[in-house]
């Protein structure tokens, strides 16, 4: 009996203690999607420089590191497809230019959904030279407004750009056959 009462209460502590590592959890993920959102919105109160996922006050050493950079300068950062049935898919190219001082290398590309996919160029961009990333969004199961967005990670100040697709995808109930004669 003795023996049970200790199981009981070991497992009531380890209970508790997921709970708190739970709530500890969403609110570390609250907090870190609410700086994502302010810095999508271009509100420059809460950015801090990030240099190669390092926030530049908790490095101060690297603040003064003049390294030419690249630039990655993208023609468009969003392209609005308008109105399309479900079921298609779109493409979209957008061309940017390196403006920078030195080389610029794409590590990766990711969207926020696997219905889109990224081509980007594997090779340097070099110095004025200028590059495409070719994105396929395939509308089948996907219906009503929708908004994507593409993360360009490379070797530029900042490390991270983000291209965005939008638009309105009729749903296959509310698809017509055509004009009617």
């Amino acid at each position: 009996m003795r023996y049970l009462k200790i199981l009981q209460f070991a497992v009531i502590i380890l209970i508790l203690y997921s709970c708190s590592s739970d709530s500890k959890l969403e609110r570390r993920i609250t907090a870190l999607e609410r700086r994502v959102a302010n810095l999508e919105s271009g509100n420059t109160a809460t950015k801090q420089p990030v240099r190669n996922n390092v926030s530049l006050a908790s490095n101060p050493e690297k603040i003064n590191d003049n390294t030419p950079k690249p630039v990655f300068s993208a023609e468009s950062t969003e392209f609005d497809f308008g109105t399309v049935n479900e079921g298609e898919v779109v493409n979209h190219i957008f061309k940017f230019t390196n403006t920078g001082q030195s080389p610029l290398v794409i590590d990766k590309a990711t969207a926020s959904c696997g219905c889109t996919v990224p081509d980007w160029p594997k090779h340097p961009i070099g110095v004025g030279e200028t590059g495409e990333i070719k994105v396929k969004f395939d509308t089948k199961g996907k219906p009503n407004q929708q908004i994507k967005t593409i993360s360009i990670m490379a070797n530029t100040e900042p490390t991270l750009t983000r291209l965005r697709i939008k638009g309105f995808v009729t749903p296959k109930n509310q698809q017509t056959a055509g004009p009617v004669k």
